[in-house]
């Protein structure tokens, strides 16, 4: 039920990220530092909340991990936004959201199941229509990048006992990754509600959930239940801003949400 819920607040990152594209005036690399330096901002507050040990000495006990955490995060945002100009917003997804569910069986030495591949081809079918470009080695090596990210930060958060500290040291040191990438970082005012938006539940929340389900089930099983994140993005895209869906992805829609419901039967 974590995982599920994180995957419904990743799944509104879409629409918040399209609205921040609309209204901040700030590139790609910049939205995701805001992200991930947002998300760390209501993580802090929540340790102090939650009256969490002060974060240095949390830090200093794992530095590697942590360190590597941020990096994964970084490079996920960074594989797959260099991804798009050059496959495809439709190919970058598949790649990178397709491996990574891979990455991280093969990571935690897991069998690679039929379940894990039908939701691959789910995806694939959801979003075969998501915009095409011309494809590149670079393109492939970057969306690449983007999914070994994700299987990377999500391989070292298994069997944490403080989700929500381990996130958000991981958010701060991948923020400071992203800064000298971002370029112009500074937002347009009516932007802030949705940035603060952005940082509390597709990320702050979203992540703190995954987390937290990892440490009670397989890092695969996770991967594939939090694939429901292309799903709701897909449902408020047709509901919210009028996108239409072809045959082929509703048929990938029905067959990825199939292979959650068995991925999560099966665990």
């Amino acid at each position: 039920m974590y995982v599920a819920l994180a995957g419904i607040a990743w799944g509104t990152g879409g629409a918040a990220g399209a609205l921040l594209f609309r209204s901040s005036g700030l590139g790609s690399t910049a939205v995701s530092f805001w992200r991930l330096f947002g998300g760390a901002v209501w993580l802090v507050v929540a340790c102090r909340l939650l009256r969490r040990g002060p974060l240095v000495r949390q830090f200093s006990a794992a530095p590697a991990r942590y360190l590597l955490s941020g990096v994964g995060l970084a490079v996920c945002q960074l594989g797959y936004f260099a991804a798009i100009p050059r496959l495809g917003v439709g190919v970058s997804t598949v790649i990178s959201l397709g491996v990574g569910p891979l990455f991280i069986a093969l990571g935690a030495r897991e069998r690679i199941t039929g379940t894990l591949l039908l939701a691959v081809l789910g995806l694939a079918l959801l979003v075969s229509d998501g915009g095409g470009g011309d494809a590149s080695t670079a393109g492939v090596v970057f969306a690449l990048l983007s999914g070994a990210g994700y299987a990377l930060t999500t391989l070292l958060n298994r069997d944490q006992q403080d989700p929500v500290v381990s996130a958000s040291l991981g958010f701060i040191v991948g923020a400071i990754v992203l800064l000298p990438f971002a370029g112009d970082i500074v937002p347009a005012p009516a932007s802030w509600p949705v940035l603060a938006y952005f940082g509390l539940v597709p990320t702050a929340l979203a992540y703190a959930l995954f987390y937290t389900g990892l440490r009670t089930i397989r890092a695969s099983t996770a991967a594939v239940i939090a694939l429901i994140e292309p799903l709701l993005a897909t449902a408020i895209g047709v509901l919210a801003f009028h996108e239409r869906l072809t045959t082929l992805s509703l048929i990938g829609a029905a067959t990825l949400l199939l292979a959650v419901l068995l991925q999560a039967r099966r665990e």
